[in-house]
């Protein structure tokens, strides 16, 4: 599939949350938004998320992620994974031997991985993209 250059402005300096800084002058070059948040695109998927397991890590209901199936999941990574045919995204952990999915939201338990489950990590998400209302 064919990719289209989508270049978007980039200022050379970093935005204010306080006090505005003018902007004048301060443009760095145009950025390929695709280049920037896609590193292996033939692995790359997006995914929109439903429901509010991840709320604490900051994935809310609607975001969109970027997850690169070539990455290889490590204790500590976002990841998307199908548990029983059902997708989920949790944060994975390794800890004494066990392999756990882990929501980050004190509502949701954890999900223990057990050899005789059905379960495959589909990718590691490598970013939260979210509409500002």
């Amino acid at each position: 599939m064919r990719r289209t250059k989508l270049e978007t402005p980039l200022l050379l300096c970093r935005m204010a949350a306080g006090f505005p800084s003018p902007a004048e002058d301060f443009l760095e070059k145009r950025l390929d938004l695709n280049d920037y948040l896609i590193k292996n695109p033939p692995a790359t998927f997006l995914v929109r998320v439903c429901g509010q397991s991840m709320k604490d890590a900051g994935i809310f209901d609607g975001d969109m992620l970027v997850v690169d199936k070539s990455l290889q999941p490590v204790s500590g990574s976002v990841v998307v994974a199908i548990v029983h045919g059902e997708f989920t995204v949790k944060t994975l952990k390794l800890h004494s031997g066990k392999t756990y999915l882990e929501p980050a939201n004190s509502a949701f338990k954890d999900i223990e991985i057990t050899p005789e489950m059905d379960c495959e990590v589909w990718g590691v998400v490598n970013t939260v993209i979210r509409k500002l209302r």
